[in-house]
């Protein structure tokens, strides 16, 4: 389990033209010849602790057996948020620890071969969770949005087992600290509150819903087994250049076989041992939605591993998808396969209704039809990571990601110290392990409207750029900002400036025709400065549906539809320059916290929550359309515009 930095080692710049600096991990669980899995969704036993200082549950040790003999437990489904799950108020605004528990029944090949190793995979688990199995304690994890997993081979090999009991404490405090941070206040005042009263204060605008967000697994491997992959790609004229860097653990005397098959099974490329080079002559790229006629096109690198170990012969299956293709920025452009490329696309939220933010396949095959439909080739994880299967779902459909961690929110002064950098790279490390090889993934983004003005901002989001690209050199780097050009501390570090801006909404309420200046002078000072190309990251208007006023008024479907047409004239201006992108803030509604300015959530999406589209949809998907076949793919220069072994230049 985790991560570690690679030493010791480099890779030739003949053989590789980039590497990623991880090595180690959590290859995504597959099923293989040499593999199984067992989903553990479904009911799980549930109790929140409500006692004053939340640790009566550790006082009692509630893990060391059944949770029902302590107490009263609730029925509660994995995946999704506990929060808006049953009708009790307090638990939708819970703050402190919540367990968790179920007992999962074990292949009796699982608890019998030594040769087999059980892992624990918690897909997420919001935001710091603690793991014990048959009350032993198996693991802990900060962060509320990365997979992470035990080895618990040990202990359901250890006597006549046919069972085991997982139970996860988990606590979705935020603190200074966290990702995103938050603060707990205090109210002592007991004129107006009862004793010991406290609130949960965030500096971000979605309602932190908590739980186990997403599958709880259990899988197998062989106790010698490949532990890693990593894929970087190129191309060479019309030739495609895999490269491959495996890892194994358990023994190290094993041999490594690979081949690249096609989207038919055919085999185009084998090769041997612990890294190489795969060629792949008159390549299918791996292109974005909308880009090519034949986007999306993955490869599948298959991995055998064979072994004699003490115990004897012993084999392990990975199959990886793989898609072929460059990345590169110029002063002007972002490029991929060496073709100007521009996002149009949306933000998102991993938020519907009585789920929060657990993971949904109809829900999520909803939206990417309704991406499809709109003709969006991009989407920005605002702002955290989202589950793997959304990863997996864009490579096979071609929608570009910008992939963005937890940090957004970070205000406050405390929140720059040395405890929540450390954290940050930390986080960036597992996000960079666990989408490194997706070729959807475009582009990292470190944070979101950080307060980049700060002395203190300027030296961390520098840090946090840098241990980014050593990680990973193959792809750019930004953070999204709010912030002015003029007194942006870290924008001098990123590969893309990302800007979000909300003009005639949170400022000259209601004066649309003051949109195309400020926005012209927004671009034009960025550029002027950095000389980067720009992202419209976010923009938009609260909008509720069915309010209609004309000439239009703030909330209403039409004033939403005349400050994008606003926006629009403006970006159709700059993106013959060097805008390369524009994302709508938001693809649908969410939830937030409750507050006067917040009618039952956010309302600035161009889709409902229940995902039936506001006027402002169909003004978008014209215009989506419109972009997409004034860029669509030209098979006369593709092979003239791919780069070469470096699918990463600046």
């Amino acid at each position: 389990m985790g991560w570690r930095l690679a030493r010791g080692w480099a890779l030739g710049p003949l053989l590789w033209g980039c590497a990623l600096a991880l090595q180690g991990g959590m290859l995504y669980p597959r099923e293989s010849p040499s593999r199984e899995r067992k989903d553990l969704d479904g009911l799980w036993s549930f109790r929140a602790d409500l006692s004053d200082g939340r640790r009566l549950g550790f006082e009692q040790q509630w893990y060391r057996r059944p949770l029902r003999e302590s107490g009263p437990t609730l029925d509660m489904p994995v995946p999704s948020s506990f929060n808006d799950v049953g009708q009790d108020a307090q638990l939708r605004s819970f703050v402190g620890w919540v367990w968790y528990e179920r007992e999962a029944v074990l292949p009796q090949r699982w608890t019998q071969d030594l040769s087999t190793r059980v892992v624990l995979r918690i897909g997420s688990a919001h935001y710091y969770a603690i793991v014990w199995v048959n009350g032993v304690h198996v693991a802990e994890h900060e962060g509320g949005h990365l997979p992470f997993e035990a080895d618990i081979s040990k202990l359901v090999q250890s006597g006549p087992l046919s069972s085991c009991r997982i139970t996860i404490a988990i606590n979705n405090t935020l603190t200074p600290h966290t990702l995103p941070p938050g603060t707990i206040l205090y109210k002592t005042d007991t004129s107006k509150y009862p004793k010991g009263y406290f609130v949960q204060d965030i500096n971000f605008d979605f309602f932190n819903y908590a739980g186990l967000h997403r599958s709880v697994i259990l899988y197998t491997t062989p106790t010698t087994y490949i532990d890693d992959i990593t894929v970087t790609t190129g191309v060479d004229q019309d030739t495609g250049l895999v490269n491959y860097q495996i890892f194994t653990q358990g023994s190290e005397h094993v041999q490594l076989d690979v081949r690249l098959l096609d989207a038919d099974g055919r085999v185009v490329a084998d090769g041997a041992g612990g890294r190489g080079q795969l060629q792949v002559p008159a390549a299918h790229l791996w292109w974005p939605y909308l880009m090519h006629e034949h986007p999306a096109y993955l490869y599948s690198l298959e991995v055998r591993m064979t072994g004699q170990t003490q115990d004897g012969p012993v084999a392990d299956f990975y199959t990886l998808p793989v898609g072929i293709r460059t990345v590169a920025v110029t002063e002007s452009q972002f490029l991929i396969n060496g073709k100007p490329f521009y996002f149009h696309g949306v933000n998102k939220h991993e938020d519907s209704d009585v789920r929060g933010k657990g993971f949904d396949w109809a829900l999520l095959m909803k939206d990417f039809n309704l991406l499809r439909w709109l003709g969006a080739n991009a989407f920005r994880t605002s702002h955290y990571p989202y589950a793997e299967e959304v990863m997996q779902l864009c490579d096979r459909y071609g929608i570009v990601v910008i992939d963005e961690c937890p940090g957004v929110g970070i205000v406050l002064p405390q929140s720059y110290g040395n405890a929540s950098l450390q954290h940050h790279l930390q986080v960036m490390e597992e996000l960079v392990r666990r989408d490194k090889n997706h070729p959807a993934v475009v582009m990292w983004s470190v944070a979101n409207e950080p307060t980049s003005s700060l002395k203190p901002a300027g030296y961390y989001l520098k840090t946090v750029i840098a241990h980014t690209k050593a990680l990973d050199p193959t792809r750019p780097v930004t953070f999204v900002t709010n912030s002015n050009f003029e007194g942006d501390l870290g924008a001098p570090y990123v590969d893309v400036i990302c800007v979000n801006s909300y003009y005639s909404w949170y400022h000259d309420y209601g004066h649309l025709e003051v949109i195309q200046l400020q926005l012209r002078t927004q671009f034009e000072g960025w550029y002027r400065t950095y000389h980067k190309p720009i992202i419209q990251s976010e923009y938009g208007a609260e909008t509720i549906a069915g309010f209609h006023e004309d000439p239009p008024l703030m909330f209403t479907e039409e004033y939403q539809k005349s400050l994008l047409e606003q926006y629009h004239l403006v970006l159709d201006q700059k993106r013959k320059e060097y805008v390369v992108g524009e994302l709508i803030w938001n693809f649908a509604d969410f939830m937030t916290n409750q507050s006067p300015q917040r009618p039952v959530g956010n309302r600035k999406g161009i889709f409902t929550r229940q995902r039936q589209p506001k006027s402002a949809a169909f003004l978008l998907r014209e215009r989506y359309w419109k972009l997409a076949n004034e860029t669509r793919y030209h098979p006369s220069v593709a092979k003239s515009q791919c780069l070469g072994n470096s699918p990463f230049t600046l």
